[in-house]
């Protein structure tokens, strides 16, 4: 993989720190988009296989409360970033690894007054539902959201690559399964289990809401698509991937919405393109979702933050 970051090679990762292990590692492309460090913004990588890659520079608060349908994790690159979860304020030093389960609540903002520069990516739980069926296991769920494993680090700065450009899709496969184990080995020991979980019946459900979110969707149509009752499908979404039918649609409207605003339409095009009735309807998602207006990420997407 040709890439712009400096990644150590795994069989010396027990020979340096985590602060070695992202040493310079923005650089290049990146580095230059970064170099005017009075303004925030957010690089938006191209998506690569249903997940979304960014690096954001902020200075004091980046995000209000919101929460995601996703695993978001990432690595601080430089500065202090600190965010609430989970009832307590948390803090990552450069190195550290970033690790939000969906659907928990969360902020961000820089610690100190010479800002923050992070990478994150956003993989939705099913791209790890392979590694947990193998170990028998339901989503890894990882109790201290700030995390010093420099081999999840380098992990993770690997399947950032250098953004912009191809990615071998067998190579990235390989490195999400890498990162699901990871995060398997920091959850530690599972929760027992009675109930079969309904894997196949979430996955049509899942597979039908990506193809219909322009279209209102009803809780007849997921039945009849899965055979499960509405109240089992809605318990066995939760438990499969950490969400709800519903805030699963909104989010796939959502990456339909960001990535129309990331080429340039405007708000209201994107809106009505992505499935939203209007685009009061959308800013309100998305604020809920993102922690910021829609206007503002198109404002920081394009360069032209603060």
């Amino acid at each position: 993989m040709v890439s712009n970051i400096r990644i150590y090679s795994r069989e010396k990762a027990a020979d340096h720190s985590a602060d070695n292990a992202i040493a310079g590692a923005v650089e290049g492309p990146l580095e230059r988009s970064c170099t005017d460090r009075d303004k925030d913004r957010i690089v938006v990588a191209p998506e690569l296989a249903g997940i979304e890659r960014i690096e954001a520079r902020f200075r004091g608060k980046g995000f209000d409360l919101h929460r995601h349908d996703t695993y978001a994790l990432g690595v601080t690159m430089a500065g202090i970033q600190t965010f609430r979860y989970r009832g307590a304020s948390r803090f990552s030093p450069p190195g550290n690894v970033i690790v939000l389960h969906p659907d928990e609540l969360h902020d961000g903002a820089a610690g100190t007054d010479d800002g923050l520069t992070y990478r994150m990516m956003y993989i939705p739980p099913e791209r790890f539902l392979p590694a947990t069926a193998e170990r028998g296991r339901a989503l890894p769920f990882v109790a201290s959201p700030v995390v010093d494993d420099v081999g999840l680090a380098r992990l993770l700065l690997e399947a950032f690559g250098s953004m912009g450009e191809a990615f071998e899709q067998l190579k990235f496969d390989e490195l999400m399964a890498e990162i699901a184990i990871a995060l398997l080995d920091h959850a530690g020991a599972p929760q027992a289990r009675s109930e079969r979980l309904a894997q196949p019946e979430v996955l049509r459900a899942c597979a039908f809401l990506r193809e219909n979110i322009v279209r209102q969707v009803s809780a007849q149509d997921l039945e009849e698509v899965t055979g499960l009752d509405r109240f089992a499908l809605a318990r066995q979404f939760r438990r499969v991937l950490g969400t709800s039918p519903h805030r699963y649609l909104v989010m796939r409207r959502l990456e339909c919405a960001r990535a129309l605003i990331t080429a340039g339409e405007s708000l209201a095009e994107a809106a009505f393109a992505s499935g939203f009735a209007d685009q009061a309807h959308l800013s309100r998602h998305f604020k809920k979702a993102h922690g910021m207006t829609p206007g503002r990420f198109a404002a920081l997407s394009a360069g032209r933050g603060r």
